[in-house]
């Protein structure tokens, strides 16, 4: 069977949404990285799958080196290519060993960022008010740093999803993969006054179950998200760029700091592998030397 380029791409995108049941997120990456490759063998003029070579995977990837890309992106898409021709392989026989010979570049050694204890307290402290925007924002920040989510699973957080009584979130991971997540008093504190007071005066006659939502009272993007912990850090005169996951990388490298153990810190995240919970045993590794350094008169 002869596949147009757009009709795999199609295919594809319906079998991991459908039967994978991927994120939206994660579908919306490996589409990105498809449709790049696909648009690279358009200009080479490659019509059909069947005409894919090796020698267009490595040009591809090349091209990607030579752009200077991250290496970490050059490896998803990799990966991301890899995935779409090994369906294609299991569902049509079309050949997928294009990039089977291409090697996944070596990872940089590059540790996550986090904020330290004082850098969240100012910005909580900064940002504390009684308008429905500083209360929504408040119980935004608060829950993501009590309980590490990822963005996806904040956003994706329904009503029905709270415990109130016990003081937990379920969490929908990655995979669908469902975990149960404790919020501390703070958060929850925040998170019960936001629910009752803020977010029915904002969603006024609106009506769904998402948790948080912006000013029109619709569901709150990540581009919303980014959005507001930037401003918040601004607010706190913080000169710092921000992004969602340095509060997940910081709620796990206090805990760690803290005395947690790393198979708690790894169920809390979701994690279906220890060792990518690992890489913050050395950001606490690191965090313990530079306070040796500071502190001992002799270091």
């Amino acid at each position: 069977m002869m596949l147009t380029l757009t009709e795999a791409i199609e295919r594809f995108m319906y079998y991991i949404q459908a039967e994978r049941m991927l994120s939206i997120h994660t579908v919306r990456e490996y589409r990105y990285d498809i449709e790049q490759f696909v648009a690279f063998l358009q200009r080479e003029d490659v019509q059909h799958l069947e005409q894919v070579t090796a020698i267009h995977a490595r040009a591809f990837i090349t091209k990607l080196y030579e752009e200077q890309k991250a290496r970490t992106t050059i490896s998803r898409k990799i990966s991301s290519i890899r995935s779409f021709f090994a369906f294609l392989n299991k569902q049509f026989n079309v050949d997928d060993t294009s990039f089977s010979a291409l090697f996944h570049p070596k990872k940089e050694q590059k540790l996550p960022q986090f904020f330290y204890t004082e850098e969240i307290e100012q910005i909580f402290t900064a940002n504390k008010g009684d308008d429905l925007q500083s209360i929504r924002n408040i119980a935004m920040l608060e829950l993501l740093y009590a309980t590490g989510v990822r963005v996806s699973e904040l956003l994706d957080l329904e009503l029905s999803q709270i415990d109130f009584q016990y003081g937990f979130i379920r969490v929908i991971g990655k995979g669908k993969k469902e975990r149960i997540v404790p919020v501390g008093q703070y958060a929850l504190n925040a998170l019960t006054y936001y629910i009752q007071y803020a977010r029915p005066r904002i969603m006024k006659t609106k009506q769904h179950a998402h948790v948080f939502v912006n000013m029109r009272g619709d569901a709150l993007t990540a581009k919303g998200v980014r959005y507001i912990l930037q401003k918040m850090m601004d607010k706190a005169a913080l000169h710092l760029k921000i992004y969602p996951h340095m509060l997940r990388h910081t709620f796990a490298t206090h805990l760690l700091n803290n005395g947690a153990d790393i198979r708690s810190v790894q169920e809390l995240l979701g994690h279906s592998q220890l060792s990518t919970t690992q890489v913050y045993t050395h950001v606490t590794k690191e965090h313990l030397k530079k306070t040796y350094m500071n502190a001992h008169p002799r270091a």
